[in-house]
């Protein structure tokens, strides 16, 4: 009898434990955070007579505290290469008519949660709209709920369901389907990838995007629920009204903003983005 109520208390204790370390990593990712937003528009920086680059990485949910700052690295190392003006911030009011207009391209990388007032969305509405240019980051797609309608029917083109735990991240193969657009030309028909898995709840392919790159579904465990079949999309391109949009559900980790493939691909969406 001893023994199996010293075996409860080991068990109980590991289950606090457990749970505590899980809440503690739900804190420190930010899931529980109350949402911020901005009125008052950040001061820009004197923007020179070049391509001029606006990176927004806020979060009002699950922030990817290592994802953003690589990817914010790899972007003004692209701005110094090609001598791009960039401006990073965390600041939702940058998204105002006066100042959206000042940019070629708006990043929005690994953004997460509502973040935008209404008026700050009609905004970027707008601006999408008169032909602004728009390259979102892996988490900009993955909000399982939206306040804003418009922005995952039009902007991303699907619904973000889910991705798998334990483990969060597998392997598969990338297939690259489309090897003719500029910011895949550089890579072979399949590749190696780790990634926590994006499943989306309706087919942007169906939606009228344009599909780039699919995950092969057959080569790793994906539950039952988030299962899209041979034809699960993770990189796609579109318009909006007469903008263009780029998305790729690649990048939670850091390590991705490291890999050489990666940073070509990226580099490369820009470069096609900013095209007339």
């Amino acid at each position: 009898m001893k023994t199996i109520k010293w075996s409860l208390g080991v068990l109980a204790l590991l289950a606090v434990l457990v749970g505590g370390y899980v809440l503690y990593e739900l804190w420190r990712y930010e899931v529980f955070k109350t949402p911020v937003y901005e009125t008052a528009a950040p001061e820009l920086p004197e923007l020179k007579d070049t391509v001029k680059v606006l990176v927004f990485s806020k979060t009002n949910n699950f922030r990817h505290l290592e994802a953003i700052p690589a990817a914010e690295k790899l972007l003004q190392s692209f701005a110094e290469k090609n001598e791009w003006d960039i401006f990073i911030t965390e600041n939702g009011a940058v998204h105002n008519p006066e100042q959206l207009k000042q940019f070629d391209i708006v990043v929005w990388n690994n953004v997460t949660g509502d973040v935008l007032l209404d008026d700050q969305r009609k905004a970027l509405r707008s601006y999408m709209e008169a032909g602004g240019k728009f390259l979102g980051l892996h988490g900009t797609g993955g909000n399982p709920e939206y306040k804003w309608g418009w922005f995952p029917e039009q902007m991303i083109k699907a619904r973000f369901t889910a991705h798998p735990m334990f483990p969060q991240f597998r392997d598969a193969h990338l297939i690259v389907e489309d090897r003719k657009h500029p910011a895949t030309r550089h890579m072979p028909e399949r590749v190696a990838w780790n990634e926590e898995w994006y499943s989306f709840e309706d087919n942007p392919r169906n939606n009228g995007a344009n599909i780039l790159i699919r995950v092969d579904e057959e080569e790793y465990d994906v539950p039952e629920a988030l299962k899209m079949g041979a034809d699960h999309p993770l990189v796609w391109h579109h318009t909006v009204g007469g903008g263009k949009v780029f998305y790729t559900a690649l990048g939670h980790q850091a390590e991705a903003y490291d890999d050489p493939l990666y940073q070509t691909f990226l580099e490369n969406a820009m470069h096609w983005l900013l095209q007339n």
